[in-house]
């Protein structure tokens, strides 16, 4: 028996809580996943597991033998990934996950630099922002806006991301220019947002000096995406509250309008997140890297 290898197996299937999605997620039949684990649990001495029909729990001996097993597999990832990063750049296909928002706008674009610095890396993305189970999901990383759900993961921070409020002036024209926060209850419509992950709708903050102002308001149109959002705003649907990274070419362009200039929007942390019972593969450690310094990068000076 492989021990390194009835270690890997042991731990995909106590992450995924079935036999069947850890063999379906390492393409090979079932029986070898249940026989590689009994094999394991005889050369111990011991039940790790507690099986029935409904789910898999680890007894107190395979709790002590998965802590272990993630402690020694890490060591043996970190010590082969120190020896292949010094022979060779890294290789291979990753898996992400990230918002729209963040796709479109910033990451996407900016991939031809990650691909020069690392050609050998390939990326597989995927758009969305759903409270996801990356094991299950065969995800490497996440990029996401606001609190993280979970505490499965580890996040690094990659900064955060300012909103600001604006109108297109076809929008001004037909309504008129809001001076205050406060002018937005009264004769003017907002684009309402909410999220993608609880429905729930956002209720964005201004603040001024010691003065808080909740933006409210009627609205036409919700949606549960930024750049749908971004695109009401443009087609002159309603105030628009949204992140700065998205509307700064716009505001540039006169497209559209910063409203309240005297006032400040909430900052949104932006995290870079991946499994905590998981390497980090040096293919997926590069990226995550990249990735933090490009959000950085974003941040207005």
């Amino acid at each position: 028996m492989d021990k390194l290898a009835a270690m890997q197996t042991f731990v995909r299937v106590v992450d995924l809580g079935t036999f069947t999605r850890a063999a379906d997620l390492m393409n090979v039949p079932k029986s070898s996943v249940t026989r590689l684990i009994q094999e394991l649990e005889k050369e111990l001495g011991v039940r790790l597991l507690h099986r029935t029909s409904r789910q898999l729990t680890l007894t107190q001996e395979g709790q002590i033998y998965y802590e272990g097993s993630i402690r020694v597999l890490d060591e043996v990832g970190s010590l082969d990934g120190s020896v292949l990063s010094a022979t060779r750049s890294p290789k291979g296909k990753i898996r992400v996950e990230l918002p729209g928002s963040l796709a479109y706008q910033l990451v996407v674009p900016a991939m031809p630099d990650f691909f020069a610095r690392y050609p050998d890396v390939q990326v597989e993305l995927s758009v969305g922002n759903r409270s996801v189970d990356l094991i299950a999901e065969n995800l490497d990383c996440v990029l996401r806006l606001g609190p993280l759900l979970s505490d499965s993961l580890i996040a690094r921070s990659a900064g955060t991301l300012p909103l600001v409020t604006c109108a297109s002036p076809a929008y001004i024209q037909r309504h008129g220019l809001p001076r205050e926060p406060a002018d937005l209850m009264q004769g003017h419509t907002i684009v309402r947002m909410n999220s993608p992950r609880s429905g729930r709708d956002f209720v964005f903050q201004l603040h001024r000096d010691e003065q808080l102002f909740e933006i409210h308001g009627s609205h036409r149109l919700s949606v549960n995406d930024s750049s749908a959002a971004l695109a009401a705003g443009l087609a002159g649907l309603g105030v628009l509250t949204t992140y700065a990274f998205l509307v700064t070419p716009h505001l540039r362009s006169g497209a559209l309008v910063r409203l309240f200039p005297d006032w400040r929007g909430d900052d949104v942390a932006v995290h870079v997140a991946y499994p905590a019972n998981r390497h980090l593969a040096s293919k997926v450690r590069v990226f995550v890297e990249w990735a933090i310094e490009l959000l950085r990068a974003s941040e207005p000076a």
